[in-house]
């Protein structure tokens, strides 16, 4: 999981090493606004709406983006634990642009309305641990449940075609448990500096993730792996004896949450590889 220690230390290594500026976490960032990201080659028109969907546990207020006309795979995002705001909107319409068709959740919808984080990425992030300490398997499984159903009730999404699901630092484990709550309907998992997928628990979200038939994009930050060289290990082989797609590769010179564009570390390049390899897994696992 973050820690403001964590991100703070990243930000100055990195800005010293000449890998982010002062202008990726400077006003715009305290104001919770994100970078532009570069513009998506053939870009599809799309539609987008505030919408909101009732779980077990309330409302839920989430952000649903979709190619105009037609119908498209279906895909669920789950940020990071700044939650949802501009940065995740623009990456949600981008890869509407792309062809899916697009949820991104307020994953704290049980506490409190979008935007949690009053800065966005530049919010201390001790005040946003109890919202994440809110959350545990059995709201990470309920809301996939909820939320996949939402998106198969919705006519733009083709029924017919698998549903992919990201997430970003502490929604890495839930897009792996979403896959373990859905496996029928989820094909593709991807997690960007996901924090906490390999645990010794039983129930740890690696080893549900490996009783699926998804396949899987997991791409850990260079400080991460540092932190817990032994992960990539393990995810390696839990996969590769589950018989699973997997695509585990450490990016180097990547901090923690080098892929949201309003991010203290974010890191366009990498981020853009990630991007490129998130579009990689959908086009040949949500069929």
């Amino acid at each position: 999981m973050c820690d403001q220690d964590h991100f703070e230390d990243d930000r100055l290594e990195y800005e010293a090493r000449g890998l982010v500026t002062r202008k990726q976490f400077g006003v715009l960032l305290g104001a919770g606004v994100a970078m532009a990201l570069p513009r998506t080659a053939n870009a599809a028109a799309v539609a987008e709406a505030d919408v909101t969907i009732t779980t077990p546990d309330g409302a839920a207020d989430c952000y649903f983006v979709h190619p105009a006309s037609g119908k498209a795979p279906g895909v669920l995002v789950w940020p990071d634990i700044f939650g949802l705001r501009p940065a995740f909107r623009q990456m949600g319409k981008r890869l509407a642009e792309s062809g899916y068709a697009v949820l991104v959740v307020n994953p704290f919808y049980r506490t409190k309305k979008a935007p949690t984080a009053a800065a966005g990425g530049a919010t201390p992030i001790q005040d946003l641990m109890p919202l994440a300490r809110a959350l545990n398997e059995t709201t990470h499984m309920t809301d996939a449940k909820a939320f996949i159903a939402w998106l198969d009730a919705q006519a733009p999404v083709a029924r017919n075609r698998k549903i992919g699901t990201q997430g970003y630092c502490m929604g890495g484990p839930i897009a792996f448990r979403t896959a373990a709550a859905v496996p029928a309907r989820v094909g593709g998992v991807a997690s960007f500096h996901g924090g906490g997928l390999v645990t010794d628990a039983p129930n740890s979200p690696h080893l549900q993730a490996a009783k699926t038939r998804a396949q899987f994009l997991i791409a850990i930050a260079e400080n991460d792996d540092k932190r817990a060289p032994d992960d990539k290990t393990v995810l390696k082989d839990t996969f590769a004896q589950a018989g699973l797609s997997a695509e585990i590769e450490v990016y180097a010179g990547a901090a923690h949450g080098w892929c949201p564009p309003d991010s203290r570390v974010y890191n366009e390049p990498q981020a853009e590889k990630a991007w490129s390899r998130l579009l990689a897994l959908y086009s040949k696992a949500l069929v």
